[in-house]
């Protein structure tokens, strides 16, 4: 009988001249991990590409349709919030399916859909497919990181999803670039179709490049055996303790950016809306931080990693705070580094930490996370509205301690676990 599938990936024995080689997990070196990386890097691309195509347009759509920041913001949570309420649903379709599978259909929907969103008639029907688009790319992030954790050897784990995470920076920029500089020639409309046309050429790329799963087995539809897990990883303190770090880094990033372009089409800054679009190279950075975050973990520890990334992320939040656009930009920079890497920390460590429903355990973190994307969103853009930048920065600030108090709270939880045993030896 073939070895039963854990989720993790399965060795064979030492061949024979006889019987085929034994399946390997991909490890860096070698080409099927690099064709890997490349594949998902493009849908990662395609998927963060897609996801916030309206948030460097806000400005201009909230001129379009004569509506406040409030109300455009809707065009971004609209989005992650779908994603967030279906990505459980279609992971555990991925069990089923197959992983490449569903994510190869969640891209198609996805790509389709953003070809039809900028001829969206008024606000109400560009949220509404918005939201379509959302629940249609919710199938890859889960299915991208259960994938990996089957497929890739452990050690290199953390490398993998940080390169995958570093397409959703490359993405996240060149989405809002291509947008801010076509909306600026040609208006809003024209960004959203660039931005749908690179997402086309991303989604094909991924197909042409990602390579068989070889680890996958295929599970039968169980809704009771699915809500078991998710029961077992809810009550897991570590893995809780992950995904409201996911959400509350999420909501920082979400509240930043949503409101970024507002503050800076108005004075002191009066930027147009192709140099707003250009300020998202930024995520170059993040794409540096998420990659790097395999060997910040090896040389600080998880938590250690954590403390660095919530540090990084505060100090950019108070620079952000001047009126000098040397400033804003600078702490731009250092938020988008602390995101990257706190959030590359986090997911990683949930793949790690699950032994058995990896995929379920992917998708509530990343339920948790575009929730804190959907709450940041709209609560950076009342709170701008109601108050300026230092409103929205003062929301994103209590996240950064959310994060801070979670984290301390872990590092203390685990003194003590460590400290049982050497207790229970001195009662003996």
């Amino acid at each position: 009988m073939p070895p039963a599938h854990t989720g993790a990936p399965v060795r064979t024995g030492a061949s024979t001249p006889s019987s085929p080689e034994p399946l390997r997990a991909h490890s860096p070196g070698r080409p099927g991990y690099r064709r890997m990386s490349l594949a998902l890097f493009a849908a990662g691309l395609a998927t963060f590409a897609l996801l916030y195509s309206t948030q460097a347009l806000l400005p201009a759509i909230s001129d379009g349709f004569g509506v406040t920041a409030g109300q455009a913001s809707w065009t971004v949570s609209a989005a992650t919030g779908a994603l967030a309420l279906f990505v459980l649903p279609l992971s555990a379709l991925s069990e089923r399916f197959g992983r490449t599978r569903l994510m190869s259909v969640s891209l198609a929907v996805a790509v389709g859909v953003g070809l039809l969103v900028p001829f969206a008639p008024d606000l109400e029907w560009l949220v509404v497919l918005r939201a379509v688009q959302g629940a249609a790319i919710a199938g890859v992030p889960a299915s991208a990181m259960a994938y990996l954790a089957e497929e890739v050897e452990p050690k290199a784990l953390v490398g993998a999803i940080g390169l995958f995470v570093a397409g959703n920076s490359i993405g996240g920029m060149s989405g809002r670039i291509a947008t801010g500089w076509a909306a600026q020639a040609w208006g809003w409309r024209a960004g959203l179709l660039t931005v749908g046309l690179l997402a086309l050429a991303c989604a094909a790329a991924y197909r042409v490049l990602l390579p068989r799963a070889r680890f996958f087995r295929p599970a039968p539809l169980a809704p009771r055996a699915v809500g078991a897990a998710v029961a077992r990883h809810l009550r897991d303190p570590l893995l809780l303790r992950l995904y409201g770090i996911g959400a509350l880094f999420m909501t920082v990033f979400g509240a930043v950016y949503t409101v970024i372009g507002y503050r800076l089409v108005e004075e002191p800054f009066s930027l147009g809306q192709g140099v707003i679009g250009s300020v998202f190279l930024i995520y170059l950075v993040g794409t540096a931080s998420s990659a790097a975050a395999g060997a910040l973990v090896a040389r600080v520890g998880r938590r250690g990693a954590l403390y660095l990334a919530v540090a990084t992320t505060a100090l950019g939040l108070l620079l952000s705070l001047a009126d000098a656009l040397a400033a804003v930009l600078a702490g731009l920079v250092l938020i988008t580094a602390g995101f990257f890497a706190g959030h590359a920390v986090a997911s990683a460590a949930v793949s790690r930490t699950a032994s058995t429903g990896r995929a379920q355990a992917s998708a509530l973190y990343q339920s948790a996370y575009y929730l804190g994307s959907s709450a940041g969103g709209t609560l950076g853009a009342l709170a701008y509205h109601a108050g300026g930048w230092a409103a929205t920065a003062a929301i994103a600030l209590l996240a950064v301690l959310g994060v801070v108090s979670i984290t301390l709270y872990g590092s203390h939880a685990a003194r003590a676990e460590r400290r049982l045993p050497v207790r229970a030896a001195a009662a003996r």
